[in-house]
């Protein structure tokens, strides 16, 4: 006989929602988009793009999902509380919830530089994004994720392989692969998943559009990935999707890279 599942195991049998950070636009909206296909709803956060994610926001109700945008800067740790209460209140007013059950880190930005070039500032921008904003935003929004729900983290494939002048971009994501594996264990008492996917390179807006817009690096990439070319959103979008699923809720404390096979 299968032993059964002890309470916080299984998704909520309530509809699904998602928050995704940096949700308005990149690998953040194509997530968000593949989510609605998969039949659940989503909050996007957004810096300073209001129109994108409006935009997003509409596209997922033609979809037929509820979905909703707020602002939030997840480089100011001292706004999480205000969030956080916005957030309670769209839960209630949305979808009479107290709870979601899915969080995406993706928000992010991007820096170059060799290690003898990296200033302070770079460095602590990076950190304030994708390490601490990541530490404490979890942190300040656990008590809103419902048992049973699912963290997934974004880093980078540049976390595996290394890559001139992305020596602290990459150094900060390698921070948040080992902080996953500390949560998985940590949540896992309330049945919350927690994984890393780790994008290669990726043709988006991001870094100011570098690849996207440089068909020579684009080649470059190519050459060295098995699959043949370079990434787009909608690479990415659904693996997260997918790893959320209640299909893979077996799957904790793991990095799943999606680089085509970049440098493999």
């Amino acid at each position: 006989m299968q032993p059964k599942p002890t309470k916080g195991t299984l998704m909520t049998s309530e509809q699904r929602i998602a928050l995704i950070t940096g949700g308005n636009r990149g690998i953040g909206r194509s997530t968000a988009v593949h989510l609605a296909d998969d039949g659940v709803d989503s909050i996007v956060t957004y810096r300073s793009n209001a129109d994108e994610a409006d935009a997003l926001v509409a596209e997922l109700r033609e979809r037929g999902r509820r979905a909703a945008a707020l602002p939030l800067d997840v480089a100011d740790v001292s706004s999480f509380d205000g969030f956080a209460d916005a957030l309670a209140a769209v839960l209630r007013e949305t979808w009479e919830r107290e709870t979601f059950d899915v969080l995406v880190n993706n928000a992010g930005i991007s820096a170059n530089g060799a290690f003898v070039d990296v200033t302070e500032a770079d460095f602590d921008a990076l950190v304030a994004v994708h390490f601490k904003g990541v530490f404490f935003l979890t942190q300040r929004l656990l008590p809103l994720i419902a048992d049973g729900g699912s963290i997934v983290n974004l880093s980078s494939g540049l976390a595996r392989f290394a890559f001139p002048q992305r020596i602290a971009y990459a150094s900060v994501k390698g921070a948040v692969e080992v902080m996953s594996r500390y949560l998985a264990l940590e949540l896992g008492p309330r049945g919350i998943n927690v994984n890393v996917v780790a994008p290669g390179a990726v043709a988006t807006d991001f870094n100011d559009g570098m690849l996207r817009d440089n068909p020579e690096m684009q080649r470059a990439i190519a050459s060295g990935t098995a699959l043949g070319r370079h990434a787009v959103a909608d690479d990415i979008g659904p693996v997260i999707a997918a790893l959320v699923g209640e299909g893979n809720h077996w799957v904790t404390g793991q990095r799943i890279e999606a680089s085509g096979g970049q440098h493999i």
